[in-house]
């Protein structure tokens, strides 16, 4: 059969959507409307952790304009990742600040917002838990009393008193490698705040009930996960519940979940009319599942050559009041932590952590963006400690071809060695900086990152019009990356032999489209992206068939190019694609093609790893930043003086998107970087609820981006492709950082690095970070021993 010559495929092909976004014309979730619809309202807690004692409606039911309210008894299920042991509405216990409490659909949303405020709720304060540190502590108060009894949705994790799940990897004997008398012993402590994701679209939902089915249209980047969660919550078959999805006005991990979907069904069935459900911009700041703060002890036995024998460390992340997706992304650490550099042998704990604080959920790159500064900076201090110049140590210990991850997978090709290479001749080429005028400190870091790409199932179908268009139907979302409107036609366009803007990409519905996994970590160019390819084969399999038919040759002489059917070597010969189409028509019917993709996993060493979701990465990305840094020694200000990306992208299908993935990655990482954190007042609130007192990066902000497009590293992806926009976000906290720290020679151990604590490291007043509730000794170093104890990763120890 003929087959599309993939040298074309790549061009730097503009967005369809740009236009109408740049004009307002796109409407997203937020701006439907449809008749008689009403709106919704929620009555959250105001205290973190309290016994609810009665819930009175009278009043709120008799209120202007109200039609439904809703509360713990319309969805008394469970819902969650890994453990369900979260109810949709507080039942009986409230676990943190702005949980809730009811839902109430009125004919305007002050009336809605009245009657929440009507409804009487009588309290019993109970103690807060507020920090890891607390939770943690021997005799602490169980936010989860019952966690022994919550349904477990995935086997293999520890789980226990405040720990509410635990992932380990452990390969090798590390208490070895930590005895050995040619080995230097590196340990250091590091903290990160939460990060907002501040999504242009707050979260959002209109809900109908008709002819018996619930039909959402809402804003998220998993409709089938809000299609099977809110059936579940529902207590109603999975195929009552109808999701599409209107253009997504930003998500990053924010919208990779079912959070308020549920309410807005409940009460239009209770109603009997369409509900709307937005979130304002004050409770997506309270509730918005951060990027969760974390805790890390990292400590690495050296050998005096420079190798890394072994290495240990313990992550805490908090997961807040409920475990959500912060079960899964404790996967996440063995990959990160576990992912640059060769390791003799390895034990790594990542545990979420329960407190009476909102709960936490994914965000761009997951905990792999604070894991890679913690990584970074501690490599930089093995380099110091030894004595050793911190690119000349990563060149001898990052991964390469055959060698061994966290979890014994083995790598194949070698990647970060030439993209340390590369990074080499671009810092060359700009080292030239004259002195800082005002007595400023310069800085200069690079460092390493490995993060991958999550694959799991996709399905796609294929519509061959008559006009010779196609027309793509998938569950794909999307968010603003550009994918769904670029990469994806490029792909089906390139297969079909027609342009990309002959691609029409129909808007993701759970009616029309097969299952997905959802548009996160970076795989809808993988996995969407593979399984559109198939469907597109499928459909040239068929096209050429009746093609050569009509011209009497053999269906391997046809070529597909330039919206026609012609025979090889022929120019100008055949036909156009439509009028194959329209004779397939007429004698065979439409011209449909399907296409499924996933990927059996990548094999992890045999009992290396517990409780993760994914053991070993099906498809590694790689980055190596470069970031100069001016620091003012009198107020702590940091300027980014320029900053460097050389990114492993499989193959570029469209470098100018994956430019301008890159650009907004490295801005919202340099956010997180130096000055964004959510921190959590004594009562359990959120303190920073608006944008005025959470600082995000602005125009002047943005600092321009040196990028090099690494191409040829192994992918499965379709034509060698990987998804571009999630790493790179992962490297700035750590280039940042590091930089920091040889501008002032200062210890840097945390995140952000606004001008207050910069400053206060420069003066000495900056409190070193100690997390002494994580113990990682090794037992040799106790005394004890010295076979590997796993005592400190079973659930037994709770």
């Amino acid at each position: 059969m003929a087959i599309a010559d993939p040298s074309n495929v790549t061009m730097n092909l503009p967005r369809r959507d740009a236009r109408d976004k740049l004009l307002g014309r796109t409407r997203y979730t937020v701006d439907r409307m449809l008749p008689r619809m009403l709106h919704a309202a929620i009555l959250r807690s105001e205290v973190a952790s309290a016994r609810i004692l009665k819930i009175d409606i009278t009043r709120a039911r008799q209120m202007p304009g109200v039609r439904a309210i809703a509360l713990s008894e319309d969805a008394p299920g469970m819902h969650g990742i890994g453990i369900a042991d979260h109810p949709l509405f507080a039942s009986g216990v409230i676990r943190f600040h702005g949980e809730q409490i009811a839902a109430v659909a009125a004919d305007t949303y002050e009336q809605a917002q009245a009657a929440a405020r009507a409804i009487e709720v009588e309290l019993e304060p109970l103690p807060i838990v507020l920090t890891m540190a607390d939770a943690l502590a021997p005799g602490a108060r169980l936010v989860h009393p019952d966690w022994k009894n919550y349904e477990v949705l995935f086997e293999g994790g520890a789980r226990g008193g405040n720990v509410a799940w635990e992932a380990t990897v452990v390969r090798g004997d590390t208490e070895a490698a930590f005895a050995r008398d040619d080995v230097v012993v590196v340990e250091s402590c590091f903290r990160v705040g939460r990060q907002n994701h501040v999504s242009l679209e707050p979260r959002a939902v209109v809900a109908s009930y008709e002819d018996g089915r619930y039909h959402i249209e809402t804003s998220t980047q998993v409709p089938w996960t809000v299609r099977n969660m809110t059936a579940k919550l529902l207590g109603v078959l999975a195929s009552q519940v109808h999701v599409t999805v209107p253009p997504v006005g930003g998500g990053f991990g924010q919208k990779f979940d079912c959070t308020l979907e549920p309410y807005a069904a409940i009460l239009a069935r209770k109603s009997g009319q369409p509900v709307r459900l937005v979130y304002s911009r004050q409770e997506e700041m309270l509730t918005c599942l951060c990027r969760e703060n974390a805790e890390i002890k990292i400590r690495s036995a050296v050998t005096k050559s420079g190798d890394i024998a072994g290495r240990e460390a313990v992550v805490l992340m908090d997961c807040g009041a409920y475990g959500g997706e912060q079960i899964f992304l404790t996967t996440m650490t063995a990959h990160t932590l576990g992912g640059n550099y060769k390791l003799g042998s390895v034990k790594l704990a990542s545990r979420a952590v329960y407190t009476n604080t909102p709960p936490n959920g994914a965000f761009r790159a997951c905990n792999g963006v604070y894991n890679t500064f913690a990584l970074e900076r501690h490599t930089d201090e093995i380099c110091q400690a030894m004595g050793m110049d911190p690119l000349e140590f990563r060149r001898r210990n990052v991964l390469g071809d055959g060698d061994l991850g966290a979890t014994g997978q083995v790598f194949e090709g070698d990647v970060l060695g030439p993209m340390l290479d590369r990074m080499e001749k671009l810092r060359e080429a700009s080292h030239s900086k004259e002195p800082l005028a005002g007595g400023r400190l310069y800085g200069r870091a690079t460092v390493v990152g490995t993060w991958f790409i999550f694959v799991g199932p996709s399905t796609a179908t294929i519509n061959l019009n008559a006009d010779g268009s196609a027309t793509l139907i998938t569950a794909g979302v999307e968010l603003g990356q550009g994918t769904m409107v670029q990469a994806l036609p490029q792909i089906v366009a390139h297969e079909l032999g027609i342009h990309p803007n002959d691609v029409i990409v129909r808007n993701a519905d759970t009616d029309a489209a097969g299952f997905d996994l959802g548009v996160g970590g970076g795989r809808t160019t993988v996995s969407v992206g593979a399984a559109s390819l198939a469907a597109a084969a499928d459909v040239r399999n068929k096209i050429l068939h009746t093609a050569s038919e009509l011209l009497q040759t053999q269906p391997e002489r046809l070529v597909l190019r330039n919206g026609r059917v012609e025979i090889a070597g022929i120019e100008g010969s055949g036909m156009t694609i439509a009028k194959a189409v329209q004779h397939a028509h007429r004698l065979t019917g439409p011209v449909v093609g399907s296409g499924s993709f996933t990927n059996p996993g990548v094999p992890a060493m045999p009992g290396c790893a517990a409780g993760h979701f994914i053991d070993a990465i099906d498809i590694p990305v790689f980055n190596v930043h470069d970031c100069e840094v001016a620091v003012d020694p009198d107020t702590g200000h940091v300027e980014i003086l320029s900053y460097k990306v050389v990114q492993d992208v499989g193959r570029a299908l469209n470098p100018r998107a994956i430019h301008g993935q890159i650009q907004g990655g490295v801005t919202q990482g340099l956010g997180y970087a130096l000055h964004e954190e959510h921190t959590i007042g004594e009562d359990g609130c959120i303190r920073q609820d608006s944008l005025e007192t959470y600082r995000v990066p602005l125009a002047l902000d943005t600092v321009p981006v040196e990028i090099d497009l690494y191409e040829g590293a192994p992918s499965i992806g379709p034509l060698g492709a990987k998804g571009a926009g999630e790493v790179p976000i992962l490297n700035p906290p750590a280039a940042v950082a590091c930089a920091i720290a040889n501008a002032t020679g200062c210890r840097v151990q945390q995140l952000p690095l606004t001008p207050p604590r910069v400053l206060g490291l420069l003066l000495g007043r900056e409190p070193a970070v100690e997390l002494p509730h994580i113990k990682i000794v090794s037992q040799l170093a106790a005394g004890l021993p010295p076979a590997i104890d796993l005592t400190p990763f079973r659930a037994d120890r709770f």
